[in-house]
């Protein structure tokens, strides 16, 4: 975290281990997996051009899609850089691309493919690229949850709300259930929404919210003005959540247990150093960090947010950003006129989203040069068809 730097300077904070290119297993991941096939060295100096080459072999036929959170070397060979869901929008919209490269995670690539045409197919240079927030709300146990909630006497007056980041399974299911989708940027539209649909903010309804319980938290009471007691946090690994009848009955908010590896790093601490370090700094934090990190903090948004602060800060300025590595050095390198830290003092990558490199990036492309699909993600149909009615919600909500 670079402290008193002079404005174009960035200093990284110190590193940590990822699992890299794919050769290692994490059996706590639902991608832990081994990635088929030889991968190129990544200290092959001709990989760059192998990069370049492939992708101009390929034209028009693929469209690459890079998240912000990918590593540079990777974003250079994206034709569209965003965050999850304007990537998934933007594959479907060209649907003249017979190969959709998502440069992401696995739940993003699910997203391309419910969204895109039949005759498109959807690639995921690494397997293991996934989610360990996805990761955390598994369907079998949302289903578990879902018969506690009837048990309670509660399910009828409970509309799910799943954040982007979760399976297709997960959002099938609430689609099923009468749900929608959020993004971090909508958040506040799709409580409100479901709160309506059970008598509004005043009412007796519910909200289950999934998987992350950062976000849910943070929008229902900084933005719903619902208060922490409203809120209760439903434990999969517990029996019936880890909570009692009464407390699901008394219960606006349900909280699925569930967070973000990266954003659930930074602190109150954290803020409170940089505001001793840095006075006047500016502290700009993603919202699916904790309560008492957005609550110290001056601005809270998402991804596209903290790109347009950035972009609109005066020169000269300091800002200690709470997201991830990736972004806020690419920020501070697009912004030399700006004083740019990093609010952890350690290295907070998604060490999920950097399994995809180059190597992995170049083997994906030649491969399907050389005719041979890798990677393909598949949703299952029936899953498809009630996360299609999810998401169709949430593009139906007011102001999207």
């Amino acid at each position: 975290m670079s402290l008193t730097a002079a404005p174009g300077t960035f200093v990284e904070p110190a590193s940590s281990a990822l699992l890299l290119l794919g050769r290692g297993i994490d059996l706590e991941s639902e991608r832990g997996v081994e990635c088929a096939g030889a991968l190129p060295a990544p200290s092959d100096p001709d990989l760059v051009e192998r990069a370049r080459a492939a992708r101009a072999a390929l034209g028009d036929r693929a469209f690459v899609l890079g998240h912000h959170y990918q590593r540079d070397e990777v974003i250079d060979f994206a034709d569209v850089t965003g965050d999850s869901f304007k990537l998934a929008r933007e594959a479907a919209a060209r649907p003249e691309a017979e190969f959709v490269i998502f440069c992401g995670v696995h739940f993003m690539a699910e997203s391309a493919d419910i969204l895109t045409s039949d005759s498109q197919q959807v690639v995921l240079p690494d397997l293991a690229a996934g989610c360990s927030m996805a990761d955390m709300a598994a369907i079998d146990q949302v289903e578990d949850a879902w018969d506690v909630l009837v048990d309670a006497g509660v399910a009828d007056d409970v509309v799910p709300v799943t954040y982007m980041n979760s399976t297709a399974a997960i959002k099938a299911f609430t689609g099923r259930h009468g749900g929608t989708v959020c993004t971090s940027s909508n958040a506040h539209v799709a409580l409100r929404w479901a709160f309506d649909q059970r008598g509004g903010l005043e009412g007796s309804g519910k909200v289950l919210f999934m998987p992350d319980q950062h976000l849910g938290r943070n929008t229902a009471v900084l933005q719903l003005g619902l208060s922490l007691d409203d809120c209760v946090v439903f434990d999969p690994r517990k029996p019936n959540g880890g909570l009692t009848t009464q407390q699901l009955r008394d219960a606006r908010m349900i909280l699925w247990r569930g967070h973000c590896s990266v954003h659930g790093r930074f602190s109150a601490r954290n803020v409170e150093e940089i505001r001793a370090a840095e006075p006047g700094v500016n502290v700009l934090v993603h919202p699916e960090c904790k309560h008492e990190v957005v609550t110290a903090a001056d601005l809270v948004g998402s991804t596209e947010y903290i790109i347009k602060a950035l972009d609109a800060a005066p020169a000269g300025s300091s800002w200690a950003i709470g997201t991830e590595l990736n972004l806020v050095r690419r920020l501070a390198a697009t912004h030399p006129e700006l004083r740019v830290h990093y609010l952890d003092s350690t290295v907070c990558f998604c060490s999920t989203m950097n399994r995809i490199d180059l190597p992995h990036l170049v083997w994906t492309m030649e491969s399907l040069v050389a005719g041979r699909t890798v990677n393909r993600i598949v949703v299952d149909p029936d899953d498809a068809h009630w996360a299609r009615v999810a998401l169709d919600q949430m593009l139906a909500l007011p102001g999207y």
